[in-house]
């Protein structure tokens, strides 16, 4: 069975709502304890991509959603916009087949393409899988915040990974080509 990637759409929203459900309920990734219905995730997926973020989705043969990324704001003060963060949630059954670093290439890219020059990953639980698909792809680890979260009955380290994209640090970005919409007047 073969997975190709596509700009996510509303169309997808059911099948992302589903996939996340999964991760809060029963994963580290994301901290949230009571899964978002679908009216918060799409509220949430609009305001991601109407900013000019990738958001995409890997599908099986017959069009089935296995999982998705985006990138966001890694924060909302301007001298943060040339930096984004990145999210990848697979569904279970596609977990250990090499989608999550397909999706994640391919965030990469486009967030280089689009101009950008940091990429951020701050992954709940310290999750080893994570780190290490990150770590696979030029993440360096930057930091580890100790005991950021409780769920599952157990405290949840955060460990920070960065890559440079495009010319990272090396040059100054140019303002009048800011990738995003967030900081445009």
């Amino acid at each position: 069975m073969s997975v190709s990637l596509r700009i996510a759409s509303s169309s997808d929203l059911d099948a992302i709502t589903a996939i996340y459900r999964d991760s809060v309920l029963n994963g580290i990734a994301s901290y949230e304890l009571t899964p978002p219905e679908r009216p918060e995730m799409e509220a949430r997926f609009c305001a991601i991509a109407s900013q000019g973020y990738p958001y995409i989705a890997a599908v099986d043969d017959e069009g089935s959603l296995l999982g998705y990324a985006y990138a966001s704001a890694f924060r909302t003060r301007p001298a943060y916009r040339w930096m984004v963060e990145d999210s990848i949630y697979l569904a279970p059954e596609a977990r250990g087949r090499g989608i999550g670093k397909m999706l994640l290439a391919d965030l990469i890219t486009r967030c280089t393409e689009l101009g950008f020059r940091q990429m951020a990953a701050v992954i709940g639980g310290a999750h080893p899988a994570s780190i290490a698909l990150h770590g696979s792809l030029g993440f360096e680890k930057t930091g580890l915040l100790k005991g950021t979260g409780y769920k599952h009955g157990r405290w949840l380290d955060t460990m920070i990974m960065q890559r440079s994209l495009g010319a990272g640090t090396a040059t100054d970005p140019d303002p009048a080509v800011y990738p995003g919409t967030l900081f445009k007047s």
